[in-house]
């Protein structure tokens, strides 16, 4: 019983010849030859009873049959189209960038891909590729250098030229952050440090994107801290990875619960003890809207020298990273008159 060909691929190729098809079926076993047209196959392979693999010899351009050949018979015929073979062009690359350790899924967009026989990234074969049509392949990016690499398609018609570049990018660093802290309100502007920050697609506090943020240089972003609490390291997210990260935490707001004495003199000099919480780190003691001179006992407890001032009640707060207190009152009583 003659075989019978179901399907060919691919189904078209170079006029060059040399194409690689697969022809799928019953009853292949015994079979002698595979021809395109009026020519033999430049060599065929019988896999199994279901597979033929057959090289396509040279051809004028143009749709040939291509059959079986066996001694009860020949097979039916399944069409191969011969086309000109073209130097491919490659246009464009999407994404144009990813990290050196490669992986990254780009497509190329260009012409002549048909039976495209390598694709190179800086003269590094691609992991990976498969041709979508003749003006479109999916490439899997090898690991590179940081830096552009020319990309090229290699076909029977010849070897592409320059035209499209992947960019390698190096994987961020972060060396710091300041100001290292903010209010659990969020809102600082953080100034970050490193090198291959370019390009950055986010800055994440934890888990949790920047508010915004501003990529200044390779060196240098500004990102302004969203609400949060506790430690929150911050990094940095490019087409080269993900930066290691650095130290960021939300300071709790203080809070000032009693203060001793509540008054005095309007002459400066008078020393008060503050209590309260969250005070360890405190940047001002306010009295009266004046910046006073003060001592950090511990979290709890801050001494500060009162200002000179006019009679009457002001209030007090401490200020730190998370914030300023909320106010107790101090007055201020004048000399007696006699």
């Amino acid at each position: 019983m003659p075989p019978t060909i179901n399907t060919i691929n691919p189904s078209q190729g170079p006029t060059t010849g040399g194409t690689t098809v697969t022809l799928t079926g019953i009853g292949m076993t015994g079979s002698t030859g595979v021809r395109f047209g009026s020519t033999n196959a430049t060599s065929f392979t019988l896999n199994s009873d279901t597979q033929i693999t057959a090289v396509s010899p040279p051809r004028a351009a143009g749709p040939v049959a291509v059959i079986v050949l066996h001694p009860t018979g020949n097979s039916n015929s399944v069409t191969f189209t011969y086309v000109v073979a073209q130097v491919p062009v490659v246009t464009s690359v999407a994404p144009s960038n990813g990290p050196t350790a490669g992986g990254t899924s780009v497509v190329l967009t260009g012409t002549g891909f048909t039976s495209a026989t390598s694709v190179t990234f800086g003269g590094v074969p691609a992991a990976s590729f498969t041709v979508n049509s003749a003006t479109q392949i999916t490439a899997v990016t090898p690991s590179g250098n940081p830096g552009a690499a020319v990309i090229t398609v290699t076909t029977p018609g010849g070897t592409s030229a320059p035209g499209a570049y992947f960019f390698y990018a190096g994987p961020p660093v972060l060396n710091s952050a300041a100001p290292a802290q903010s209010p659990a309100a969020g809102g600082v502007v953080v100034t970050l440090t490193g090198s291959n920050l370019l390009n950055a697609s986010a800055v994440r506090f934890g888990v949790t994107n920047a508010s915004s943020f501003t990529v200044v240089s390779a060196t240098q972003i500004t990102a302004t801290a969203p609400p949060g609490t506790g430690s929150s390291p911050i990094t940095v997210v490019t087409p080269g990875g993900t930066s290691n990260p650095v130290a960021f935490t939300y300071a709790a707001t203080p809070t000032l619960t009693a203060l001793v004495p509540s008054s005095g003199p309007t002459s400066a000099g008078t020393v008060i003890t503050l209590t309260g919480t969250n005070l360890a780190n405190a940047s001002a003691v306010t009295i009266g809207g004046t910046a006073a001179s003060f001592t950090v006992v511990s979290d709890t407890q801050i001494t500060a020298v009162v200002p000179a001032g006019p009679a009457g009640p002001v209030n007090v707060t401490v200020t730190t990273a998370g914030g300023t207190s909320n106010p107790l009152s101090y007055t201020r009583a004048g000399v007696p008159g006699i």
